[in-house]
């Protein structure tokens, strides 16, 4: 049983998948509209702002086990509240953040090795001068390489779903996959390997 099954009722949980990629949906359509109006327009920026916090509370509906849906449904959900989520963030270098921060907190931390000892070693050395300063930048450049990889993996996938035609299939595909759950299909998956396609022997092959 997940978190959310102890406070709320069954038929939150039914359609809750589908209202949720609805939702996800409407935004990637809406934030498409916006951006061939006007990019620079208030009414984009505000729609990006609210696909964020939507995004946001995708996951952590994820991450609490609220969706009772199919895995194809679920790789749908996971893949909206990405594109939602990273949108803005594109452009933003969070590895340079990061690694400024860490090296920030490293040398704050040698700082405090004033007078410590550790096996008989003492480590005074390491909290001033250039040991220290070293130190914090080796510290702060290994985790800026680390973070520098899965960024460019992150920006990635993140250019690629925000492209806007993507976008605007994406969103369709998400409104799709709700109103397929809603009339009892299961996935719009499901509901097209079901139709009954022709056999290649029953498909009429014109005479030349």
């Amino acid at each position: 049983m997940s978190v959310l099954e102890e406070y709320l009722p069954e038929w939150f949980f039914e359609y809750l998948s589908p209202i949720v990629l609805i939702a996800g949906g409407v935004m990637a359509l809406l934030i498409v509209f916006l951006y061939l109006k006007d990019r620079d327009s208030a009414w984009y920026k505000l729609a990006v702002t609210v696909g964020v916090v939507l995004g946001a509370l995708i996951a952590v509906l994820a991450v609490v086990e609220g969706y009772h849906a199919q895995t194809y449904t679920l790789i749908l959900i996971a893949i909206a509240a990405f594109t939602l989520i990273i949108r803005p963030f594109r452009e933003v270098h969070i590895a340079v953040i990061v690694g400024l921060f860490v090296m920030v907190l490293v040398y704050i931390v040698l700082g405090r090795l004033n007078g410590q000892e550790v096996g008989g070693v003492d480590l005074t050395v390491l909290s001033e001068g250039w040991p220290r300063i070293l130190i914090a930048f080796v510290a702060g450049s290994i985790v800026f390489g680390m973070l520098r990889f899965a960024e460019a993996i992150v920006k990635l996938f993140g250019a690629i779903f925000n492209f806007w035609p993507i976008l605007f299939v994406l969103g369709i595909i998400c409104i799709a996959e709700a109103v397929c759950m809603m009339l009892g299909y299961g996935s719009i998956f499901d509901y097209i390997r079901d139709i009954p396609w022709p056999k290649p022997e029953e498909i009429p092959v014109p005479k030349l």
